[in-house]
């Protein structure tokens, strides 16, 4: 009995699902689970309003089964709001496996995965991200046709990366006009940090402009690579938030503006890849507004993968998803604009103008 007591007062310190900030009204929450694989993930359905729910699936070796829970409400509700900004019939999800996927990730343990998914009844559809490769998503594909990315063999839109990249190099060309009254980035001192796949595609497109760039990532052999191959300079500093560059690109993993780092940013524009680079959206998207930073929300510019697998649902080509996402150098001016007229912060404005497409849909709906 007394061990039953202690269990319960030990239970009742923890924050309940329902209360963590990252929660933000998800509608369904799946945790998945499979000894014979070893698999544990966890499914997060923010907001189906627009559409069935799509987002990637991250593989990544978490500190602990509460840290990939947050990780994956802060990305579902981040797809939620990029999917409604850029005009897609798409509701927001994603998901996340617990493990290395350079030990962990076995065969067996994505088809499991898939298997899962396919249990929701094409409410959430899932893609690439982090740790998972479209081979990860023919493998699903077997099992579920709740899955995009898939090999253009297949009938797929192939590895999204490369138009996400483009989104995200629009984006930026859109903020350097707002900041720096021109698009162009020829002669621009630009900090690439992460240098994935989508890192990588927008070292390619920042250099054949004639930016000046640096790349940051934990990989040695990784950055020299990427270096040698586009004329780039290995960042040698210890601290890159402190680099004296034009335009900061977070192209890794999220919250890297955030309480300690805020304050070195000599950047006066931030523009990248990464998901949920504010830590806290409201307290640093102030600070930024007030230390005259540009900050390029990260929901709107890497949208263009969702947009390049958004046309294996309704059946458009590349073309037309390289089009869609050129489109969001306009609207990322579009929500630059509004933020100023309003005097809040850009991340309020693409907040302000997502919500209104669901909200709106939402009345359709009740009529």
């Amino acid at each position: 009995m007394t061990t039953e007591i202690t269990t319960a007062k030990e239970l009742h310190k923890i924050d309940p699902v329902f209360g963590q900030l990252s929660f933000d009204n998800h509608e369904q929450i799946v945790f998945c689970n499979d000894k014979d694989t070893g698999l544990k993930a966890i499914i997060g359905i923010h907001n189906t309003v627009l559409g069935p729910a799509l987002g990637g699936t991250r593989m990544w070796k978490y500190n602990n089964e509460w840290e990939a829970l947050n990780d994956v409400l802060r990305l579902s509700r981040g797809m939620t709001y990029k999917s409604a900004i850029s005009g897609l019939n798409l509701g927001g999800g994603k998901a996340v496996i617990i493990g290395d996927s350079k030990v962990d990730k076995t065969p067996e343990m994505i088809t499991k995965f898939g298997q899962f998914v396919g249990s929701l009844s094409g409410k959430y559809i899932t893609a690439e991200d982090v740790g998972t490769t479209t081979e990860d998503m023919d493998r699903i594909h077997k099992v579920t046709n709740s899955v995009t990315g898939i090999s253009e063999s297949l009938g797929g839109s192939g590895n999204p990366s490369p138009v996400t990249a483009y989104g995200v190099y629009m984006g930026m060309k859109a903020a350097a006009q707002y900041k720096f009254g021109t698009a162009n980035l020829a002669g621009k001192k630009i900090m690439v940090q992460g240098i994935g796949h989508v890192g990588e595609t927008l070292v390619k497109y920042l250099t054949e402009e004639g930016a000046l760039v640096q790349v940051a990532d934990l990989s040695r052999s990784r950055m020299e690579e990427v270096a040698k191959k586009y004329g780039t300079v290995v960042f040698e500093g210890n601290d890159l938030y402190s680099a004296d560059v034009d335009i900061y690109a977070p192209c890794a993993l999220g919250a890297t503006v955030n309480d300690e780092t805020i304050h070195k940013i000599k950047a006066q524009v931030i523009a990248g890849a990464a998901n949920n680079q504010l830590a806290n959206e409201q307290v640093h998207g102030a600070i930024l507004q007030e230390k005259g930073i540009v900050y390029a929300p990260d929901f709107l510019i890497n949208a263009g993968g969702i947009i390049n697998v958004y046309g294996e649902i309704v059946k458009y080509g590349k073309d037309e998803a390289m089009r869609r996402t050129e489109n969001i150098f306009n609207t990322t001016l579009e929500i630059f604009a509004l933020a100023e007229q309003r005097g809040i912060t850009t991340q309020q404005a693409a907040m302000a103008i997502a919500e209104k497409r669901i909200e709106d849909r939402k009345k359709e709906m009740a009529n």
